[in-house]
C-alpha cells in the first residue's frame, strides 16, 4: 500500500524549495498557492505527484507546467483586480482558477472536448463557477474581446500577433515561443500609447507542448 502524502507538508515544501528559490517572492501569489489546492486538478491516479517540480501529462499530448513556472508566471502578469483575462488552453484548469482568484474574469479556451469537461468540472468542484469555459480554437484569436491579460498554455512557434491584437492598452500577455530544443517564455506588453506598440521580455528559457493550430512561420525547404 502507498503511504498517505502529508498534503500540507508538501505543499510547503514545493512553495519554499521550488517556486521561492526561482524568484518568486510576491506574498500574494505564494499566499494563493496555498488557497488553491493543486491536487484537486491532478488526475486522481497522479495525486501523490501534485507537488512534485515535474510537468502532469493530463492526455491528449497536454500537460501541466511545473508548479515554479506556474507561480513565475502569474507574478509576472502583475495582475489587477479588474483585470479580465483570457486562457488559451485549460487543461485540468489549474492555471484559470489561480486567474480567477486576482482577476475579476477569466475566459479559458480549450480545444479538446474531453480536457475541457475536465477542466470545467476541476473549477466547479473548486467552487470557481465563473470562470467561462468554451470548446474551441483560440490558438489564433478567440472572438472579438479585448483582455488585459491572456496566457498561451502551450508554445507557439512565432510570435502570436493575432492574441497580440487582443489586448487592450497596457495588457500583457504571455507566451512561450520557439521551436524544441530551443523555447523562451516571453511577456509582451502593449503601451498605452497605440504608437508605441508591444515591447517583449525574455523571462527564462523552457520547453513546453506546442499549442494545437498555432500559426507556422514559413519554412523554407532546400
Amino acid at each position: 500500500m502507498t503511504p498517505a502524502i502529508d498534503i500540507p507538508r508538501a505543499r510547503f515544501n514545493m512553495i519554499e524549495q521550488q517556486i521561492r528559490p526561482w524568484d518568486v517572492l510576491d506574498q500574494d501569489v505564494l499566499d494563493l498557492l496555498m488557497v488553491v489546492k493543486r491536487e484537486d486538478f491532478v488526475p486522481p491516479a497522479l495525486r501523490a505527484l501534485a507537488f512534485t517540480d515535474m510537468e502532469i501529462p493530463l492526455g491528449a499530448g497536454v500537460s501541466m507546467w511545473t508548479p515554479k513556472m506556474e507561480a513565475r508566471v502569474l507574478q509576472e502578469l502583475q495582475i489587477k483586480a479588474h483585470d479580465r483575462a483570457l486562457e488559451i488552453g485549460t487543461g485540468s484548469g489549474y492555471f484559470a482558477a489561480l486567474l480567477a482568484h486576482r482577476c475579476h474574469a477569466v475566459t479559458s479556451v480549450e480545444i479538446d472536448p474531453a480536457l475541457k469537461a475536465m477542466g470545467q468540472k476541476n473549477l466547479q468542484a473548486a467552487g470557481l463557477t465563473d470562470v467561462r469555459v468554451a470548446l474551441g480554437d483560440g490558438a489564433q484569436g478567440y472572438g472579438s474581446e479585448t483582455y488585459d491579460v491572456i496566457v498561451l498554455t502551450g508554445s507557439v512557434p512565432v510570435q502570436p500577433d493575432a492574441l497580440l491584437a487582443q489586448l487592450k492598452a497596457g495588457g500583457r500577455l504571455f507566451a512561450v515561443t520557439g521551436d524544441a530544443p530551443v523555447m523562451t517564455a516571453r511577456l509582451y506588453t502593449k503601451a498605452l500609447a497605440a504608437a508605441e506598440g508591444i515591447a517583449s521580455v525574455a523571462l527564462f528559457e523552457t520547453v513546453v507542448a506546442p499549442l494545437a493550430n498555432a500559426a507556422q512561420p514559413v519554412r523554407f525547404k532546400f
